[in-house]
């Protein structure tokens, strides 16, 4: 994500440009050019930003709190910043009440401030959108908005013409001096910035051209429109134009696919550079005057812009450097962490994020190469359907499910109605099936947060039919599991379903029972269960029931069995990069990456004297002077207690250390001896690899005797889930 790096600090210097117009003594036209059409890109490019970070990633309620306080603390510090200017220049005489709440909620108290009053409407307006249960609502309503600030800006010399439009505007422009604020402006390119981030737009090299053509087409129009514009005698002002938010879009999805490394100190000074550069150019023309510069800095605007740009450049940069630990306020300017890219490899695990007692790392760049492989098993016309149930196999729904909703996958699979309800509070989209029974006190959830209902039997068809409300449904045939779904020889009361007027039915299912076996019988079975639903299918269609979303394959049935068409097919445990065994897993060789690393914080090192025991029971026993490590991590949070007493390992250090007595339910004693740099405040490794050690999830399955999805669903809810940092450490 470099690319937005770096053009975000070119857009910083674009602002200037607005406020300075370099070139006006050189070539009107050519000024004309540089500040009213290319530097109109420079404040769209930061909402954008900011709809991307903030609001395509969709953080929990409380992380979103922490960025409008921190965008609010902003506006705050650069309100009392430039008081003194203001009421120097005058700005401030006069103040009615009415003036001073345009002035702070609109038009910013000082001119360039304005964008924190818009940035923090416009977040609070597309937030009140999105709540929305159609997703297409923020978009018309952002677009709506935008055509009607643009009606009032740069096309107002043909609105101004209807009265009662004109009537309107003239109402507005009491309240608001512009209509570039977070009512009109803001919302579209926010909006824009989050259906960017969600999947459709990843950085991709292959995607640079056909991105750089529609810039290129869309930047061209919007040029032609600004001359055309203003020869007309149109704008009231000029920062929104019809070709703007094309010319956005390309220009974004250009800078996604630059490839370029993350430049993080980029980030902070470009924020500097936005907040101070009207106060150093200020400084620079009071200064001139004892100087006796003026003629220079001051009567020729490309000096004064080069000069106002390298002065503020250069205290932007020391100032990032000498409050390092104050820059997160900057942020805020632009959105602003960036996503993590993955890590670098490294013979050693990443360092222990601050505070953590015990905690599961993701690998983004393990879970992106698991469902390009998957995908390309899929016939023609399929579509993962992953299944991020039981907490995504421990790994953590809302993580994995969010970052394959970037990873252009828009259908999932739950449990129950409570699974679904939590990925759609944290922002998940697209389909998401519940593959189990909803109690009817729960029907309402459905609706009220679009998710579809498994047809468990024909009875409960008929339930679901008699509440009234209409529902999107999947019917589940039972082929031979004697599960869930209603058996494949009634077809009558199959074929029933399709007649309820309140069930909307947009897929058809069943599950293989046997498809990891590997016996004659197992798998002679998994074709008995195939061709009963294809037979029952067809038998379906026959009888004027259109079967759409087809789906029969989960994980196993993907990989071990030509896959038939289908409109879905629903990995699990091969999505998070392991099988059910070791042995399974091991058979597809290097052709799934493990997702998942569980790490724990070492609270103390005790030493023991030969004789001496620890741990409930003293069921261990030192049989010569030992160093024990005290793990922050226990039975509760998902270690199996059957590992205690040297049955299980974890890694120190990059050296395996066997589990010393009982595991206890918030901690585990380990056999530290000998293992030089073992200290309090350290971290083990209990699932990954260290230097040339791993222990993995199958390894520990079959010591426990059981399958590594077992393991991994029983990892503790108190385990905080996050995706690993890359080499930069974000």
């Amino acid at each position: 994500l470099g690319g937005l790096d770096r053009f975000r600090f070119f857009a910083a210097f674009l602002v200037i440009a607005i406020h300075i117009s370099p070139l006006s003594a050189i070539s009107r036209e050519a000024d004309f050019f540089l500040t009213r059409v290319l530097a109109r890109l420079a404040v769209p490019f930061f909402f954008l930003v900011t709809g991307y970070f903030v609001l395509g990633d969709r953080p929990e309620p409380a992380r979103l709190r922490r960025f409008l306080l921190r965008t609010g603390l902003l506006y705050g510090l650069s309100i009392i910043l430039y008081l003194p200017f203001g009421i120097y220049a005058g700005h401030y005489r006069e103040l009615t009440a009415g003036g001073l709440f345009r002035m702070v909620f609109f038009d910013g108290t000082f001119y360039h401030l304005w964008y924190f009053p818009a940035c923090l409407l416009g977040i609070l307006l597309v937030l009140a959108l999105k709540r929305c249960p159609y997703s297409f609502v923020p978009a018309l309503a952002a677009g709506f908005l935008y055509l009607l600030g643009l009606a009032g800006d740069s096309y107002y010399g043909l609105t101004a013409s209807v009265p009662f439009l004109k009537a309107f505007y003239e109402g507005f422009f009491r309240i608001s001096s512009y209509t570039r604020n977070g009512l009109f402006f803001a919302p579209l390119f926010l909006v824009l910035g989050s259906w960017l981030a969600s999947g459709k737009a990843r950085p991709d090299p292959g995607r640079r051209l056909p991105a750089l053509a529609g810039f290129v087409v869309s930047f061209a129009l919007m040029t032609l429109e600004a001359y055309l514009l203003r020869s007309l005698g149109l704008p009231r002002h000029d920062s929104m134009y019809l070709f703007l938010a094309p010319s956005m879009f390309f220009l974004f999805r250009l800078l996604l696919s630059a490839g370029c490394r993350p430049a993080k100190r980029l980030r902070t000074v470009s924020s500097w550079i936005y907040v101070l550069h009207p106060a150093l150019l200020i400084v620079l023309r009071a200064a001139a005057k004892p100087l006796h510069l003026t003629w220079l800095l001051v009567d020729r605007p490309f000096i004064q812009f080069l000069s106002v740009s390298a002065v503020t450049a250069g205290v932007s940069f020391a100032v990032s450097a000498l409050l390092p630990k104050g820059s997160w306020i900057l942020r805020s300017l632009a959105g602003n962490k960036a996503f993590p890219t993955g890590r670098k490899a490294s013979s050693a695990p990443s360092a222990p994020p601050f505070g953590r007692r015990a905690w599961i790392e993701l690998d983004r760049s393990a879970l992106c190469h698991n469902v390009n492989y998957l995908k390309k098993l899929l016939p023609a016309g399929c579509r993962l359907m992953p299944a991020v149930k039981a907490n995504a196999y421990g790994h953590g729904a809302v993580l994995i499910s969010r970052e394959l909703n970037r990873l252009g996958i828009d259908a999932f699979c739950v449990a129950c109605a409570a699974e679904g309800v939590i990925l759609r509070k944290h922002g998940v989209t697209g389909e998401i099936l519940i593959l189990g029974y909803t109690h009817p006190s729960q029907f309402p959830l459905l609706n009220r947060f679009r998710l579809t209902q498994t047809v468990v039997d024909a009875s409960y068809g008929a339930l679901l039919n008699a509440s009234g409300r209409d529902f999107h449904v999947h019917v589940g045939i039972d082929t031979g599991m004697r599960r869930l779904g209603e058996p494949c020889e009634n077809l009558d009361g199959l074929s029933g379903l399709w007649k309820l007027k309140h069930l909307r039915i947009d897929g058809v299912f069943s599950h293989l029972c046997t498809a990891d076996g590997q016996t004659d019988r197992e798998e002679a079975y998994v074709k008995k269960q195939i061709s009963a639903f294809q037979s029952a299918v067809r038998r379906l269609e026959a009888r004027g029931c259109p079967c759409p979303g087809i789906h029969l394959l989960s994980s196993f049935g993907l990989l071990r069995y030509p896959a038939p068409s289908a409109g879905y097919v629903r990995p699990g445990i091969a999505l998070y990069g392991l099988l059910s065994t070791g042995a399974d897993t091991a058979a597809w060789g290097g052709s799934l990456k493990p997702v998942l690393s569980l790490k724990a914080r070492i609270a103390a090192v005790k030493h023991l004297k030969p004789g001496e025991s620890a741990g409930y029971g003293l069921m261990h026993t030192a049989g010569k002077e030992e160093t024990l490590a005290v793990l922050s991590i226990g039975y509760a949070d998902g270690l199996p207690r059957s590992f205690s007493c040297g049955k299980g390992f974890v890694l120190l250090e990059g050296r395996r250390a066997p589990i010393a007595g009982r595991i206890c339910m918030d901690q585990t004693l380990v056999d530290a001896t000998g293992i030089p740099g073992v200290k309090a405040g350290g971290y083990a490794v209990l699932i990954g690899s260290w230097g040339e050690e791993e222990i993995t999830a199958c390894g520990w399955a079959e010591a426990a005797g059981t399958i590594t999805n077992e393991i991994l669903s029983r990892l503790g809810g108190r385990l905080e889930r996050m995706y690993a940092r890359d080499e930069e450490g974000k």
